[in-house]
């Protein structure tokens, strides 16, 4: 296994001094502490969960995250804006906690300090947005802000005076705005800061505690062990692995720096071009973020904005993911066939029975927490106790080696050697509760900010404002619609991280999806936060395309255009959702097979059309036939359906008896 590639957007920080690394440690071990105590022992009421737990991330954020950039010294400056807003994030989360009461009774009727709090912590919400998340997020946020002042009724007539009509309101003053933003259940401390002080929070933190513990290398190495051999094996384990650390940490980017660091340079040195080997890295690791359970964090909102339990969701999402990972897995074959490469030789290989016997202990903890699921306990107490049982079976096991099989190969238990252990055990879990809080740190601050633009929409109307407009492009057409929401969130995509951009486009084009184009609510959110995962592959921003780049030592565009290919399911299978509905509603038996078959059949047709290969080299014309026979299938009739599913058989069949003809390639021949 090669050593991990360091990227380089990390070689130019300037470490912290010690006493900022100290508090940061315990700032963040204490919030990971509070999530813990108020999921598993003490729920806390609605406002005091989010409040602190915002003015925890805050404060993590101004301590991590430099005002100038963390490439440069703070200098006096620095340290003065810097305790100015660590002084704003104490004063908002402790002001909301200790009057709440008050608040309450006078709702309405805010006083004067209320407004100036909530003022203070608009602002300081949006600096964390930028340090945390990145400029695009605040900007979007003011803008947000501005056009809610806009209007003949508002803080900033004048603005409303440059609006297109159909954008056209009445306008807020800033004591609504501020009431709305700070002091209501539809801003700051929305929905969306609710799912991430709850729910997200405590599967980021059950990630973390995997992570440490060596779960990463685990799946990676199960990977290889399964694929290793194959035609393009360190390709096929990226999928894999990706689909594995995916179901623990939900990040695109994540996965592209965890699984890439191994798989990357392993497909160069098999034959993959260094362009490729990045792409099929982004593409892979973009799957980790739609395979449950934890979906990038998208099944809680996904969950709460649509009141389906958080397991009907996960139960859904698992075909969907398989076949876009597998679409992948596909290309990565493809590509290995063309170019007949061959696998790892076996010495280099893992021995699964050995992983499995190493880590058998990461396997138990995902069984434990999807038993719970299934017994319906809240999403908030199962990441509790998946989190317990990562720690008991971490400790059981070392009892096990500790007490009975280093015994017996002559090492006796000494109080030293325990106590040494112990004290190991204590470390893990420190750094553990740490990791978590700071991984949690960017997704926290974006639901803040996504908070802020849902409180907006709310107060003026936008969300119908853009339905209107939406029917108005489209022209009722249901094809052009999912088109436009596509391009929108390939926009938003470009300064807003995947949930925030879920959250936003939801919002404002959810309502459209469901009532007028008639899609069913649940796939309408599922089509949105699929969409929403384009920015991670699509050019000229694709963020996960530009760090497997980074790793590959390949130029970020040509990497992307690479990502983008291999990543076609990302916007096929949306679509098929939409015009198949029974692929994720479900039906009788025999709907639900043709639907599955129909759907794995378009997704080979079409990756073979692209590759221009699959069981041999595919002819130009066949390759144009599959376009509109696959349109043929995904077209809701069912004699289109019948047709274009024989075209693409047809077209396969002759495909599979020209490779039956001519002979394996010579990586099958290898193989």
């Amino acid at each position: 296994m090669s050593e991990p590639a360091p990227l380089p957007s990390m070689m130019d920080r300037l470490p912290q001094p010690k006493m900022v690394v100290m508090a940061i440690s315990i700032i963040a071990v204490a919030l990971s502490l509070f999530q813990m105590y108020g999921a598993g022992i003490e729920p806390l009421g609605l406002f005091y969960q989010r409040s602190i737990h915002l003015a925890f991330v805050m404060f993590l954020t101004f301590l991590m995250f430099p005002a100038f950039g963390s490439n440069k010294k703070r200098g006096a400056l620095g340290w003065l804006i810097d305790f100015t807003f660590l002084a704003g994030a104490f004063t908002t989360g402790f002001y909301l906690t200790f009057y709440l009461d008050a608040i309450i009774n006078r709702a309405g009727f805010w006083s004067e300090a209320d407004l100036i709090i909530g003022i203070i912590a608009t602002v300081t919400v949006l600096e964390a947005s930028r340090r945390a998340v990145g400029l695009g997020m605040t900007v979007i946020g003011i803008v947000a802000i501005l056009y809610a002042l806009s209007g003949p009724r508002g803080a900033l007539p004048w603005i409303g005076e440059w609006l297109p009509g159909i954008l056209a309101h009445r306008g807020a003053d800033v004591d609504r705005l501020v009431g709305q933003l700070y002091l209501g259940q539809e801003g700051i401390y929305g929905l969306p800061m609710g799912v991430a002080a709850t729910y997200i929070f405590m599967f980021v933190l059950f990630g973390a505690f995997l992570e440490v513990t060596g779960a990463g290398k685990f799946f990676i190495d199960m990977a290889y062990a399964a694929t290793g051999r194959k035609p393009g094996g360190p390709a096929k384990a990226a999928v894999l692995a990706s689909a594995g650390m995916g179901s623990i940490s939900g990040s695109a980017i994540a996965n592209v720096v965890t699984t890439g660091a191994f798989t990357i340079p392993l497909m160069k040195r098999l034959g993959y071009r260094p362009a490729q080997a990045g792409g099929i890295e982004a593409a892979a690791s973009t799957g980790g973020q739609i395979t449950p359970p934890l979906m990038g964090a998208g099944a809680f909102l996904i969950s709460e904005y649509t009141q389906v339990p958080y397991l009907e969701i996960v139960m859904v999402s698992i075909f969907p993911a398989i076949l876009y990972l597998g679409t992948v897995y596909l290309f990565v074959h493809i590509v290995a066939l063309k170019n007949g490469m061959k696998g790892m030789p076996i010495e280099e290989l893992p021995n699964w029975r050995e992983v499995l016997k190493e880590g058998w202990q990461f396997i138990l903890p995902l069984g434990i927490l999807i038993y719970l699921l299934v017994l319906n306990i809240s999403p908030m107490r199962v990441g509790f106790w998946a989190i317990i049982s990562v720690m008991a079976v971490a400790a059981l096991r070392y009892a096990l080696w500790f007490f009975i099989v280093a015994p017996q190969s002559g090492k006796k238990p000494s109080h030293d050697a325990l106590k040494q252990a112990v004290f190991k055990g204590i470390h893990i879990t420190i750094a553990a509760l740490e990791l978590g809080a700071k991984n949690a740190v960017a997704v926290s601050m974006a639901c803040a900010v996504a908070g802020i633009i849902v409180g907006v929409v709310g107060l003026t109307g936008l969300g119908l404002k853009f339905s209107s407009m939406m029917i108005a492009f489209s022209g009722g057409n249901i094809v052009l619609a999912l088109v436009l929401v596509l391009i929108a969130s390939l926009i938003l995509g470009m300064g807003l991280p995947v949930t925030a951009s879920y959250i936003v486009l939801i919002v404002l084009v959810g309502p459209a999806l469901s009532n007028e184009f008639g899609i069913p609510l649940l796939i309408a959110h599922l089509v949105v936060f699929w969409y929403s995962q384009d920015s991670n592959v699509t050019p000229p921003i694709a963020l996960a395309g530009f760090a497997g780049a980074a790793i590959a030592g390949a130029s970020p565009m040509e990497t992307s255009f690479q990502a983008w290919k291999f990543a076609k399911g990302l916007y096929l299978i949306p679509a098929f959702m939409v015009f198949n509905p029974e692929i994720i509603e479900g039906g009788s038996i025999e709907i639900v097979l043709w639907t599955g078959f129909t759907a794995i059949l378009c997704l080979v047709a079409f990756a073979a059309a692209l590759e221009g290969y699959l069981f041999a080299h595919m002819d130009i014309l066949s390759r144009v036939l599959i376009v509109p026979a696959t349109i043929g299938v995904f077209y809701p009739d069912l004699t289109a359906e019948i047709a274009g599913t024989v075209v693409l058989l047809v077209i396969l069949g002759v495909n599979w008896w020209k490779g039956k003809s001519n002979g394996p390639t010579p990586a099958v021949a290898a193989s």
